[in-house]
């Protein structure tokens, strides 16, 4: 059996409030990527050069487009744990507003009576 105009309106605003409390309890939302990597110094003498659980690190790299320009920035490692958190919200982020956008539409356009 269909479901009513009046049941499917309920669902879809229900999960449209579901989103926007998901939302609301988000922490921080930060665009980029993040990585971490070791170095080899490039001297001879360290033992970096030989061995490679030696390397120098890890370093955490933060990388960003800002004026249209992909920017760098080394971050502590602190920083790094709550860039990760903040990439991971707004991909997340992006995930629902498509989802709350698309239930937005089916309500004006699925529900609206044609006239």
């Amino acid at each position: 059996m269909a479901e009513s105009q009046a049941t499917r309106l309920r669902r879809l605003r229900r999960r449209t409030q579901e989103i926007r409390d998901a939302i609301y309890a988000m922490g921080y939302v930060c665009p980029g990527s993040l990585h971490t990597r070791t170095k080899v110094c490039g001297k001879a003498a360290c033992r970096c050069a030989t061995d490679e659980n030696a390397r120098h690190g890890p370093y955490h790299d933060w990388a960003v487009y800002a004026d249209r320009r992909l920017t760098h920035r080394i971050v502590t490692k602190e920083q790094a744990e709550l860039l990760a958190a903040a990439i991971k919200n707004l991909r997340e982020l992006q995930r629902l507003t498509a989802e709350w956008s698309e239930a937005s539409t089916d309500e004006i356009l699925g529900l609206t009576p044609p006239g």
